[in-house]
Formats: structure tokens, C-alpha cells, sequence
């Protein structure tokens, strides 16, 4: 990917405005001036605070209780998650707006997670990385491409430690493909078939919920967060937000960094050349549709030949490939890499078990040793956390498998699909313009923002 990823233009108008609405006028100084991470001493902990700990997050915090958890932020104080981290981490600072703490506390922490709905992903990350933060984000990255664009720019102008939370890119079923594909078991790969189950929420909605009234210890407006003012509705927090426009990025921003993964890794597929709707079911203008199936061509890469991926959502799935037993159906969710020599068949989301179809197959290159000797290295215990904290130890930015070298890219991929979805139709993709062949698709490659949003709550300037 080239480094001049985003144009001057392009970056001081976006970048300036999201500085502008975040209140803090010295991201102009920083961006001039990096803010480099502080180097951790041998034997100390890292100083760690989560942002979004009501879902994911809580299992983020968790993770990093070998470290130092230094604040818990969430706009929800009384989810069960919540209140779990608050006693099992009784000396973390408690904060409701991120920007509050990072400002507050910017000489007592040295990393952040980010948890929060898809929408609110890229601002407390953005802050955290201006002030020399390294960051562990849940997937999807960000909502829309310029958001992970810009984030790629940042990461690598401040030098700190990235990792996306698509966890099974730590895992063992990921490199056992791509030991096999380098081997050659998989021949030429023109074909990649990835479904889910998803939405397992509400989806192809017709309107918005009605308003209710919000529980206690809940904060609606920052919830909303650069999103345009809406009541309240439990249909839509604590879980269900990701089914919709203005928060999520439907069953596809949701899984897709999980199931394409081995496929987008280990066929190196980079920008796609052209995004296609395929087919819909109830189509919404508050929410994802009920399903949905996406095609994505990717051109040529070197030796490797053209591949057409097909993204399938809302129980959509391929047919049966020959190769499957007939005593065996399709899981409700998983991928086929389907190639000259060999087709590799996972039946989760995390590409833990992966095997060849036919079963025969697979066994009989067990048996005969014709499988290649584990060559790539492992990560510890499968653990992505931990593979993040070896990184900071080591000041190693890109130490981390799902860093921002690798991530933003990725989640353009699945950004484009989720602008197929709400566009329709075809569009073709430029990735080093950044733009697309259709005024309505380019329209959703940056954020919108709430007008004026925190500027109120945030005065202090950022030297």
C-alpha cells in the first residue's frame, strides 16, 4: 500500500475537522510534532484504559489484567460488564467520556482498548494515537475507509502498537492454510465462498423504534457520540445498534473480519478492483438488510490469479460443493478457498479447524506426510493481547499480526461491501485515489458528524 495514502487535501480538511470537533486544537501542533509512546522499562507493566466495556470490551480489560488497568470508560455504568470491571479493578479511574479521561490522564496511561459501537471506533482511537497511545481495537476497525485511512496515517507517524480484534489471527487454523497454500496443496485459487448466520439481531427494520426512557447511569449523548441526535430505544442499546445506518456496519462489518480473514491473508487479495450487490432481502434506510450477498473481484497479484469472493449474510448460503459428503451439510457459517488442486472447508468464524474436502482427501495427505512441516511462527497461547504487549515491549509497531499495516486494508475490504449494500449496484475501486466510479458510493467513504458535538466538554489544549 502506498504511504501517501491519503491526499494533502483530503487529510487537512478531514483531519482538521475531526480535531475541531473533538475540541482539542493541539492535534494541530501534534500532527507537525509526533507524540511518540512512552518505551516501557523491563519488568513494568503497561498502563492500560478501556473505552466501550459493556460487551467485547470486558473481555478486552480482562485480558490485561497481568498489566496495569489505569481507567475504565463506558457511557453505561450499570451494565452487569461494567460493574464486574469496577470491583475486580477498584483503582481505575471510572469516566463516561473518553475524551475526559485521555485529557485527564495523559501522563498515567500508555495504551487503550477501543469497544464501542462501530461508530464511535475511530475518535478515541484518533485521540488516543495523537497522544502517543498504542491502541488494541475491536473489529470492525472503523465504520467507513477514510476513518481506517487515516488511522493507518497516524499510527505510523506517532510509532505506536495497533491490533485489530479480529482474534482468529492469532490462531493456529489461519497459518495451517497458509502453510498449505505455500506449498502448493491448494493450487491456483480463483474462487472464495464466505457466509454467516448473521444477523442474529434485528435487520431489514422499516423504521426507527419507538422512544423510551433511558435507564439510569446511562448517557444517551454520548452514546450518539458524532451520530445525529435520536432518543433513546432499548431495541437498539446494549446490543442491537449494530443492525443500524448511523452506529453499526450490519452483519457483514460484524463477521467479516473473522471469516474472510484466511482468505484475505493468505491469498495477499488487497484492494478489491470491484464491489457488486448481489441480491437483497428487505432493504432499510434505518438498518442493514434482513440478507445480502456481495461479490468482490480481486485482479491478479504477482503469480496469483484473479479471485471473485462472494460474501453471503442472513442464512444466504453457497450450494454444496461436490467435494462435501453427502452425509455433510454446510455450517450455518464459514468459508470455502476453493482451488485447482485442493479446497479448504472451515465450518466457524474463526478459522479454527480448518481441513480439505473431501475428508478422504485430507486424511490421506495426513497419512502419506504430504502436509508441510509447520514453518510460520505461532502466537503464544493463540492469545492476541498478548501478542499486542510483546509488541509494545519490544517498540515494534507492526509486531502484532493484526496491526494497522495489515488491518486498515482489511477493513477498507469490508467497508466497500458495506457501501455496496446501501448503494446497490456495481462500482469499481481505486484504492490510491480513494474513490470509487459512483458519487453515491464515494459520498460514504468518510464519517458525517454531528455538528458541534463535545466541543463544550473538551477545553483543554494538548501541547
Amino acid at each position: 500500500m502506498s504511504k501517501n495514502i491519503v491526499s494533502r487535501r483530503d487529510f487537512i480538511q478531514f483531519s482538521a475537522t475531526v480535531a475541531a470537533l473533538l475540541g482539542f486544537a493541539g492535534c494541530v501542533s501534534l500532527s507537525k510534532n509526533p507524540r511518540k509512546p512512552r518505551p516501557i522499562a523491563a519488568g513494568a507493566k503497561v498502563r492500560f484504559a478501556q473505552v466501550g466495556c459493556g460487551g467485547k470490551g470486558f473481555s478486552d480489560a480482562m485480558a490485561q489484567k497481568d498489566e496495569e488497568v489505569v481507567a475504565i470508560c463506558d457511557i453505561d455504568w450499570d451494565r452487569p460488564n461494567v460493574k464486574k470491571l469496577f470491583e475486580t479493578f477498584p483503582k481505575a479511574k471510572r469516566y463516561k467520556d473518553f475524551r475526559k479521561m485521555l485529557v485527564e490522564m495523559d501522563n498515567e496511561i500508555d495504551a487503550v482498548g477501543v469497544a464501542t459501537p462501530d461508530h464511535m471506533h475511530f475518535l478515541p482511537a484518533y485521540m488516543a494515537i495523537m497522544l502517543g497511545k498504542h491502541v488494541y481495537i475491536q473489529k470492525p476497525l472503523t465504520q467507513t475507509v477514510g476513518e481506517a485511512r487515516e488511522l493507518l496515517r497516524l499510527a505510523r507517524l506517532n510509532g505506536v502498537c495497533t491490533q485489530m480484534g479480529n482474534q482468529g489471527h492469532a490462531g493456529e487454523g489461519i497459518r495451517l492454510v497458509r502453510e498449505w497454500n505455500n506449498a502448493g496443496l491448494l493450487g491456483e485459487v480463483r474462487d472464495v465462498e464466505i457466509w454467516t448466520n448473521r444477523p442474529v439481531w434485528p435487520q431489514g427494520l422499516p423504521e426507527w423504534p419507538k422512544t423510551e426512557t433511558p435507564p439510569a447511569g446511562f448517557d444517551q449523548d454520548l452514546f450518539l457520540g458524532r451520530a445525529q441526535v435520536r432518543p433513546y430505544s432499548n431495541k437498539i442499546h446494549p446490543f442491537n445498534w449494530r443492525g443500524y445506518h448511523d452506529y453499526g456496519c450490519g452483519a457483514l462489518g460484524d463477521m467479516a473480519c473473522h471469516i474472510m480473514d484466511a482468505a484475505y491473508w493468505n491469498l495477499d487479495l488487497g484492494a478489491p478492483a470491484s464491489v457488486e450487490l448481489k441480491s437483497i432481502e428487505l432493504p432499510s434506510t434505518v438498518t442493514f438488510p434482513k440478507s445480502a450477498v456481495v461479490e468482490y473481484q480481486f485482479a491478479a497479484r504477482g503469480k496469483m490469479p484473479p479471485v471473485k469472493l462472494t460474501w453471503s449474510e442472513g442464512g444466504s448460503r453457497p450450494n454444496k460443493p461436490a467435494l462435501l459428503e453427502e452425509s455433510r451439510q454446510l455450517a450455518k457459517g464459514g468459508q470455502l478457498i476453493i482451488g485447482s488442486k485442493g479446497t479448504v472447508y472451515d465450518g466457524n468464524d474463526y478459522c479454527n479447524s480448518p481441513r480439505f474436502i473431501p475428508e478422504s482427501f485430507h486424511k490421506s495427505l495426513v497419512d502419506g506426510g504430504k502436509l508441510p512441516p509447520k514453518t510460520l511462527p505461532r502466537v503464544p497461547e493463540n492469545n492476541p493481547h498478548n501478542e499486542w504487549m510483546a509488541a509494545i515491549r519490544a517498540n515494534n509497531p507492526t509486531g502484532a499480526g493484526s496491526n494497522f499495516e495489515y488491518s486498515v486494508p482489511f477493513t477498507e475490504t469490508v467497508c466497500l461491501g458495506t457501501v455496496a449494500i446501501l448503494v446497490g449496484g456495481k462500482f469499481t475501486w481505486d484504492r490510491e485515489a480513494m474513490r470509487t466510479n459512483r458519487p453515491d458510493a464515494d459520498k460514504m467513504l468518510y464519517p458525517t458528524y454531528r455538528a458541534g458535538w463535545g466541543m463544550s466538554q473538551l477545553n483543554s489544549v494538548i501541547a
